[in-house]
């Protein structure tokens, strides 16, 4: 505890890292509100499956452990980030709350079905708030730990992390005949573009995640 609060020691009277972090904050709150009804019509709205080139070659695999308690070990590492790099949080949460909201564009537009057989999953309880079933395109399993690793790029041993979840979850979901092969594959080629826009919209942030303190 005494570390985490030698972290944040610096900050206290750093005006400009607490108003960003309450405005990221709440850029990222009001993104998952923007996913939660995104995912509710897209999923009310579903239409038909199609065929898939991967999906229709492979058996269904059981992944539901992985996907679900993967994701949650991703945000717990990077919450643990948070916690001894606090001039990170801001421009991190900011790229998130952009991932959200362009996926969450995404996904209402078109409202393809679920692929016929695919690895059940509880969506009660939190994790309803999150996944819905008809958010298909694009992955965000795949999508957010490529970003982090975009956004840690230059912390080797994060960067490994990262993109080792992203090609894990990318084999999970596939597996699992949770998304669509066009899912996955788009969701690094709209990450990336995600990634510099975050770059352009949020460069003082972008600075103190780089600044030394």
């Amino acid at each position: 505890m005494n570390i985490i609060v030698e972290r944040y020691r610096p900050y206290v009277r750093h005006r400009e890292f607490w108003f960003s972090l309450v405005l990221s904050t709440l850029l990222l709150i009001g993104s998952l509100f923007v996913n939660y009804f995104a995912g509710t019509y897209a999923t009310l709205h579903e239409s038909n499956s199609v065929t898939d080139l991967i999906l229709s070659n492979i058996r269904v695999y059981d992944v539901d452990f992985v996907f679900v308690w993967g994701a949650i070990a991703f945000w717990v590492l990077l919450i643990s980030l948070f916690l001894f790099e606090p001039k990170k949080i801001p421009f991190t949460l900011k790229s998130v709350a952009l991932f959200v909201l362009i996926r969450a564009l995404f996904v209402s537009l078109t409202h393809i079905a679920s692929f016929p057989t695919q690895v059940h999953i509880d969506l009660t309880g939190i994790i309803s708030y999150f996944t819905f079933g008809g958010d298909l395109f694009f992955s965000g399993h795949t999508g957010l730990p490529f970003l982090a690793a975009l956004v840690f790029w230059k912390n080797l041993r994060l960067r490994i992390i990262f993109l080792a979840l992203s090609v894990l979850f990318a084999f999970v979901v596939l597996m699992g005949h949770l998304h669509y092969s066009i899912d996955v594959l788009s969701a690094y080629f709209i990450t990336y573009g995600i990634w510099v826009l975050a770059e352009k919209f949020f460069k003082k942030d972008l600075l103190l995640f780089n600044r030394e303190m």
